[in-house]
């Protein structure tokens, strides 16, 4: 999966279809993301020591990392993502659709330098 945490990603497809949001967290089992402010649903809660009050509490849930696509910094628009070696043999994902660097993901490697 090239979806990190804190990447800015658009939602393609579900009830929250063209939200963007900014990724909270990763389940790389489950091939699912949780999205700030994406897939909010009430959750009931018994009333307990943590909870005293008890009530409904408004959360996020997390969806299937197939229906986000990463939002790319220089157009601002959804793009996929991709993977290159730099000259100096660093690994980085960049955007497809205009080539911008999304960031580094693995430090320099001898072998793959050009």
């Amino acid at each position: 999966m090239l979806i990190k945490v804190n990447d800015n990603v658009q939602v393609i497809a579900g009830a929250d279809k063209g939200t963007t949001g900014k990724v909270l967290k990763v389940d790389h089992k489950n091939n699912k993301v949780l999205v700030e402010g994406v897939a909010r649903v009430w959750k009931h809660v018994r009333k307990s020591q943590k909870n005293p009050q008890g009530g409904r509490l408004n959360k996020e849930m997390p969806i299937a990392i197939s229906n986000v696509m990463i939002v790319c910094p220089q157009t601002g628009k959804p793009s996929r993502i991709g993977v290159r070696y730099l000259k100096d043999g660093t690994k980085e994902r960049y955007a497809k659709a205009s080539g911008a660097s999304l960031g580094t993901m693995s430090p320099p490697r001898p072998a793959y330098a050009s």
